[in-house]
């Protein structure tokens, strides 16, 4: 009786003992799935999956943008002279071609159509060719109102410091420009320009898509001097002969590059581009008794 009392909980002890190594063995015989779907650790280094893309711009823009410009500013022209044509004999207008090449409403019809095609053309290449949002790709991050208004101010300070500046290389006494300013009414037709639709076209397409491209494949400081170059080389016929003048837009034109490179977005140049020209447009209205002195302000 004593012997068998003893014998049972041996057993169970033994039997449970193995039933543990029986677990033990087939946990290590089955294979270890990994869990689906971790995320990689936080402390750990990022992986490639995580990194920002790279910039989308390629040389090919570049090359597509090059032959887009001659095609646009060629219907541009076909369009402008084509709407000439047809509301001339009602408006009882008869000018040479030569006097339409100088005729400040005339060139301010063809600038807007060819600024109009431009965008169409590169709305297509970034939404099209890259399948991107048009304003992300450009770099355009939305600003507080009050830092617009520091932008803006900050083209009107820079307006007055390039007053305030010596003059380095001979100036022409006029230039083509003012030209231009031949009426009231071409006066504000200009002002109307310049402040509302040159400085956004014009940064889209320097500071936007042109920097984009000399950014992503040489880098910051090229694409701020080089667009800073071609944007002073737009405005060289319009300042033919004043080449102090044509210098300082050079200086203008790299401020706008610098806010784009500093910020990495596209709205400062825009502000400041905006309170630039807003700014001399204002100096000249007042300079001038509200348009009524042109030629008193810009010579014969």
């Amino acid at each position: 009786m004593l012997g068998g009392k003893h014998t049972q909980p041996t057993q169970r002890r033994e039997g449970a003992e193995r039933s543990r190594d029986e677990r033990s063995t087939m946990d290590e015989v089955q294979p270890q799935i990994p869990p689906q779907d971790t995320p990689p650790p936080l402390d750990g280094p990022p992986t490639e999956a995580w990194e920002s893309p790279p910039a989308p711009w390629a040389l090919r823009d570049l090359f597509l943008l090059l032959v887009f410009v001659p095609i646009a500013f060629f219907i541009a022209n076909i369009l402008v002279f084509l709407g000439y044509a047809l509301i001339q004999p009602t408006l009882h207008w008869h000018m040479t071609k030569e006097k339409l090449a100088s005729d400040p409403f005339f060139l301010l019809a063809l600038q807007t159509v060819f600024y109009v095609l431009m965008f169409a053309g590169i709305y297509v290449l970034v939404t099209v060719g890259h399948n991107q949002p048009f304003w992300d790709m450009l770099r355009w991050r939305r600003i507080t109102p009050g830092k617009a208004l520091v932008f803006l101010a900050g083209g009107a300070f820079l307006t007055v410091a390039i007053a305030l500046l010596p003059p380095v290389l001979p100036d022409a006494g006029q230039f083509p420009l003012e030209n231009l300013f031949n009426s009231r009414t071409a006066a504000y037709a200009i002002g109307v320009f310049a402040i509302l639709g040159a400085p956004l076209m014009e940064e889209i397409i320097f500071r936007g898509v042109l920097f984009g491209i000399f950014e992503a494949q040489v880098g910051l400081r090229f694409a701020i001097l080089t667009t800073a170059i071609l944007f002073g080389g737009l405005h060289v016929p319009e300042y033919w002969g004043a080449w102090n003048h044509a210098l300082l837009i050079f200086f203008v034109g790299l401020v706008f590059s610098l806010a784009r490179g500093r910020s990495g977005s596209l709205a400062p140049s825009v502000f400041l581009h905006v309170g630039y020209n807003a700014s001399m447009m204002i100096a000249l209205f007042i300079s001038t008794q509200h348009f009524r002195n042109l030629n008193a302000c810009l010579g014969p």
